[in-house]
């Protein structure tokens, strides 16, 4: 079930004009669930509550119907996503007397609330968003989950508040497009992409993860609320050897209920260690032989299906191989970026796009190991962040200054490899003798100074970060678990999450991510930091508990991800459109670039003087979106 929208009106609009506005934003997000729709319309009251789904039926394909109703139909409830313990709190409740009509998870969500009311959200193991009028409370609850697989926006006037699970529908409500926010152009260019709560329109905003919004139906007013406080991350005395073997049962559980499914399952298998332990287990789990996809490129330094070869003749697999190239990207390039509804720069979209697409034709849901980096301490960027300390106690500030001087002549080449000569120049230019050194390194695309040379003066915001620094209290992060958790509140939630539910969707896929789970997060967050990161060991916990289950040395091979030449095809195929986005009088008429500091790193890239793909990718997808999608709605 992979789609909600919603109305809450004060202006006493007509039944009939309500669900013709559900059924266009319904409309929109088709393709998030093409097997069914159902609506909800209550005008009884001052405030009109209007919530409609698209369903993409997974578990339950013959009652799971929606809105679904409590006995009374007092409360009814529209629901995106799947909860993976529903069994278990259908068990709970059913030894309480609690009857059921349906096996859906949705039933299960109603239940829970009608016992427990908003302190049911929390028991839930899930990726979701939902929300549920109670006529009794006179309120209406829209809640999100604790990693925000699923998304949520919404917004305010004075007349609606209006809710869904794409941009698009939200925006089609509205009698005129909103502004560009200036948080969210901000934080686009300085990290490729926009975190919760914003989004790149000004007044519509993202619910944060974990959160639920309480729209009070009397006083036509709402409130947002923390669903689960964040658990203690003081170590445990634990064992390696013990804290191993929970680490293999928690992983197997959570394949175990994230393999439920009425409709075919798989995996994506990268060859990576994530999607290496995810297949393992699903082939242990299941009596079926696994479908296993990978995507393969004909270009061989972006091409790693040996890794993905390997692990499906070691389970069996049913092996699903696609090798790509250049064209099959470009041909669709449009409908991949455009289907985020604002400005998203993370590459690696167009070949989760592409397997996506593949796996569609055998499967309809797809277990990935998605967030696998992020639970477990996988990413170059932790040990980046440790080194800053050792760093910056060594080398003195005015030496560093120099050393940033020999490290800019990195950036000139003309071949895009993977942005490497990028990166190591971002790592030295990241160092910070100030505590900024985490949030320079998530900054993939324009650092502060640049981004002040970027953008006209009325757009800049200078400090990008100080809201989410005094949220998330890391003002000055130093440890792997300060880096870790603002990668699951800023980049897991705004980036990979989002990468994957667009492109999946857009495949009517749904992707499953059994890492993601808060038992498992909860555990190691517990664990004492060297269990994550070894020296230079990363997810050594995870690679050690499942070492043997694969060939000697095999979890430690160097994995490279889903990179793309982009930089290649700027200066290629996509230049002349590029160059048509640095045209003076489209700049001039934009009024958001300083068009001669775009102008010339633009040409630096083109002419190979330097290599900026990633920050001209990210002009070159924000250019794109302003052109096709906004100026459309103008």
């Amino acid at each position: 079930m992979c789609g909600i929208n919603g109305i809450l009106n004060n202006s006493h609009k007509e039944e009939g004009l309500l669900k013709t506005e559900l059924a266009k934003m319904n409309q929109l997000i088709f393709h998030r669930g093409p097997d069914d729709d159902g609506f909800y319309i209550d005008t009884s009251g001052s405030i009109s509550v209007a919530m409609a789904m698209r369903r993409l039926s997974i578990i339950d394909l013959s009652t799971g119907e929606q809105p679904m109703y409590s006995n009374d139909n007092n409360i009814a409830i529209v629901f995106n996503g799947e909860i993976y313990n529903f069994r278990i709190i259908k068990q709970q409740l059913e030894s309480s007397g609690v009857i059921f009509k349906t096996m859906s998870d949705t039933e299960v969500i109603l239940k829970l609330y009608e016992q427990k009311g908003v302190a049911a959200f929390k028991e839930l193991d899930g990726m979701f968003a939902f929300s549920i009028h109670d006529k009794v409370k006179n309120k209406v609850f829209i809640a999100r989950d604790f990693f925000g697989e699923k998304p949520l926006y919404y917004t305010k006037t004075t007349t609606d508040f209006i809710y869904g699970s794409e941009l698009k529908s939200i925006v089609s409500c509205l009698a005129k497009t909103p502004a560009i926010s200036k948080e969210g152009l901000n934080l686009y260019f300085r990290l490729t992409y926009i975190p919760s709560p914003y989004s790149i329109y000004q007044d519509i905003f993202k619910l944060p993860s974990n959160h639920y919004i309480d729209f009070d139906l009397g006083t036509d007013q709402y409130s947002i609320h923390e669903i689960e406080k964040p658990k203690s991350t003081e170590k445990q005395d634990i064992s390696f050897c013990s804290a191993k073997k929970e680490v293999y049962n928690k992983v197997m559980e959570s394949v175990e209920s994230r393999s439920v499914a009425d409709v075919s399952l798989g995996t994506f298998l990268s060859g990576g260690v994530d999607s290496s332990v995810v297949t393992h287990c699903l082939s242990q789990i299941t009596n079926e032989r696994v479908e296993t996809f990978s995507i393969g490129f004909a270009r061989k330094d972006y091409d790693e299906t040996d890794k993905s070869q390997v692990v499906a003749k070691l389970v069996n697999s049913n092996h699903h191989e696609f090798i790509v190239k250049e064209e099959d990207f470009k041909n669709g390039i449009d409908n991949i970026l455009l289907n985020f509804d604002e400005p998203f720069a993370d590459s690696s979209a167009l070949p989760t796009y592409l397997v996506s697409k593949h796996a569609s034709d055998y499967v309809k849901v797809a277990l990935t190991g998605d967030g696998g980096d992020e639970v477990f301490g996988g990413y170059n960027k932790y040990y980046m962040g440790k080194l800053n300390n050792k760093y910056t106690s060594i080398v003195p500030k005015s030496v560093h200054k120099r050393i940033l001087k020999l490290s800019s002549g990195l950036l000139n080449t003309k071949d895009d490899n993977r942005g490497k000569r990028f990166r190591v120049n971002r790592l030295f230019n990241a160092f910070d003798y100030d505590g900024n050194q985490y949030w320079n390194i998530i900054s993939l695309a324009f650092s502060d100074s640049e981004k002040s040379q970027l953008l006209k003066h009325n757009y800049v915001i200078t400090d990008t970060f100080a809201e989410f620094k005094e949220k998330y209290n890391q003002q000055n992060p130093k440890s792997l678990t300060d880096f870790r958790m603002i990668d699951k509140n800023v980049s897991l939630e705004g980036d990979m999450l989002v990468k994957v539910d667009r492109t999946s969707m857009l495949n009517s896929i749904e992707c499953r991510a059994p890492f993601l789970n808060k038992s498992i997060w909860d555990l190691t967050n517990s664990l004492p930091e060297s269990y994550l990161l070894n020296g230079w060991n990363k997810k050594y916990i995870l690679k050690e508990a499942f070492v043997d289950k694969f060939p000697p040395n095999f979890l430690n091979k160097s994995k490279q991800g889903f990179g793309v030449p982009v930089g290649d095809w700027l200066r290629g195929s996509l230049r002349p459109e590029l160059e048509s986005y640095i045209a003076p009088k489209f700049l001039e008429s934009q009024g958001i670039f300083n068009d001669a500091f775009i102008g010339n790193l633009v040409n630096k890239h083109i002419s190979g003087k330097e290599d900026r793909s990633m920050q001209v990718w990210c002009f070159y997808t924000f250019q794109k979106w302003y052109l096709n999608t906004y100026l459309m709605l103008n």
